[in-house]
């Protein structure tokens, strides 16, 4: 009988990202062990109850010695105090990735929390996901056919990049690789912004003593745009700081655009306005998820 590839694996942070890696994993017969770290009890026993985790970690010391891989699955701004007590711990043949949705901060604090051991951490970014969170919302198909986005080190040996993609290949995730400062400028147009946007409209809307009267006419254009609106406050605080850089210089891009339009608007340019749509339309019409 054929091997998993994995005996071992730790996750930290049970929720979607990582509830998720797990069940495909187990789905795929590719891991043996998965031993889970969390701040919330309820939702590591709720994940235990669910088959995504064999046994909820106690000792951080005695689970990452021996463990194959390391998933960090928490918000970015937690990862780097999690780098720093898991690193004294880490056997030689230990590798760590992560699901974090920014590259260049996670980098950073890799570098300066793993130190010597920074080769073993190869970064990734799953690019699914959904507004729901915790291990309720796991799915053992949430990564199939969708991209997952390598960002290796320097450091890394080729037999360790190789390994990590062989994780998230398993999954059924279609392996993509950028540099960290790539990745951070592609994100922060396509997926940073957007939610920015989406947060800041209905925060306006949350502010007026009208706000049930405009609610109560909105529609599938109000519910489309806004879906992302119902993501993680505090995942989505920690990504719009990590990326900060790069996401004003999107939003000053946002904003002249915005200017452009109510000029438009205001001198009743139509043929601007028009010009301006049909663009986009045709832009969005062309583009498909692949």
């Amino acid at each position: 009988m054929t091997q998993p590839q994995f005996k071992k694996i730790v996750i930290f942070g049970v929720g979607l990202i990582g509830g998720s890696f797990a069940l495909a994993l187990r789905k795929a017969g590719a891991v043996n062990e998965v031993v889970g770290f969390g701040r919330s009890a309820a939702n590591l026993q709720h994940a235990r109850q669910l088959g995504i985790l064999d046994r909820i970690g106690e000792d951080i010391a005695a689970e990452v010695g021996d463990a194959d891989l390391v998933l960090l699955a928490t918000p970015v701004g937690q990862m780097a105090e999690l780098m720093a007590r898991i690193a004294p711990h880490l056997g030689p043949q230990t590798l760590i990735t992560d699901g974090g949705s920014t590259k260049s901060d996670v980098v950073r604090d890799a570098y300066a929390q793993l130190g010597s051991k920074v080769a073993q951490f190869v970064p990734a970014h799953p690019i699914a996901g959904a507004e729901q969170s915790g291990a309720a919302a796991a799915g053992a198909d949430l990564y199939v056919r969708k991209k997952v986005v390598l960002t290796p080190l320097p450091e890394n040996s080729p037999q360790s990049i190789a390994r990590v993609q062989a994780a998230w290949q398993a999954c059924g995730a279609n392996i993509h690789k950028l540099t960290h400062a790539e990745h951070d400028a592609v994100f922060a147009a396509v997926s940073h912004l957007p939610h920015l946007l989406s947060f800041a409209l209905v925060h306006d809307l949350a502010q007026r003593d009208n706000r049930d009267l405009l609610l109560s006419f909105a529609a599938s254009g109000f519910r489309d745009f806004t879906r992302i609106a119902a993501s993680s406050p505090e995942m989505w605080r920690d990504i719009c700081l990590a990326n900060r850089e790069a996401l004003l210089k999107e939003l000053k891009i946002y904003i002249a655009e915005l200017n452009q339009m109510s000029a438009a608007l205001a001198s009743g340019d139509a043929a601007q306005l028009e010009q301006t749509f049909h663009t986009a339309r045709e832009l969005r019409a062309g583009w498909t998820e692949k």
